[in-house]
Formats: C-alpha cells, structure tokens, sequence
C-alpha cells in the first residue's frame, strides 16, 4: 500500500455553525462546502489548508458516532485521512497483513470519495481513515 498524502484531518465539533464562523473569523479559512451523510450520522464542513483539508463534523444523530466520540472524549481530533490510489486493494494489502479494519469494504463518503477506516488499536490509537477518488464500490 502506498499513502500517496493526507486528505484530510477531521475535527469532531458539538455546533457546526459555530466552529465554521470560529474557522472562517479567527484562521480566516473559508469554508468551501457543508454535506450530510446520512450514512454515517454526520454533518460535514470543509475548509482547505493548503494541500490538505480540515473536516469539521457534527453528529446529527444522538447514537451517531461523532456524538459518541464527543461524550466520551469531548471535542477535538477524530481522524486522519490518508489518499490511496485504491481503497479495496489497500484494505486487503492490509487485512493480509493483520490489520484490524472496521470497514471491510470501501463505502462513499463526504465528497463522494470512496472511504474505509481501520481500527485505532492498529494504528496506536488514532483513528484512519483511507480515501481515494476511485469511486468504485467492490467487495473485497
């Protein structure tokens, strides 16, 4: 598997409408674009630093779970977000290799990007997430 860079970092936030005026007034960021995925329980705003974007999220349901992570951990960093060329492949390259995955198969998520996360107690503890633009949807 190849991480071609970070997508993105996601913030987990209790009020979205207060965290994008916090962004775009204080870090003078812009935000580009809100998104439901209702999939996932989760609102969505995008702001790009540089290369990268910062992902700022807010559960839209109480058994979300970004509501979960902000009652058991508050605010603040929920995942990074590395680019890969092919989620799929990258999910069996490291299922082989005896990662814990929570997703066993890319699914869409914000952005329309083909997603999957692996479990944190095989990445010491922080949340990953793969994304690619590959929007394919196969089971591995």
């Amino acid at each position: 598997m190849k991480i071609l860079g970070i997508e993105h970092i996601g913030i987990a936030v209790k009020n979205l409408k207060d965290s994008i005026e916090f962004y775009e007034s204080v870090f003078g960021l812009k935000c580009y674009t809100i998104e439901d995925v209702i999939d996932q329980k989760v609102r969505t705003a995008f702001f790009k630093v540089g290369d990268i974007k910062v992902e700022l999220l807010e559960s839209i349901s109480s058994d979300g779970p970004i509501s979960s992570f902000i009652e058991k951990r508050g605010e603040g960093l929920h995942h990074i977000a590395y680019k890969v060329t092919d989620v799929n492949a990258s999910l069996t390259e490291l299922k082989g290799r005896g990662v814990k995955l929570i997703d066993k198969y890319e699914r869409i998520g914000a952005e329309g990007l083909a997603i999957a996360f692996i479990n944190p107690k095989s990445t010491f503890g922080a949340l990953t997430e793969l994304c690619s633009s590959n929007n394919k949807i196969n089971e591995i």
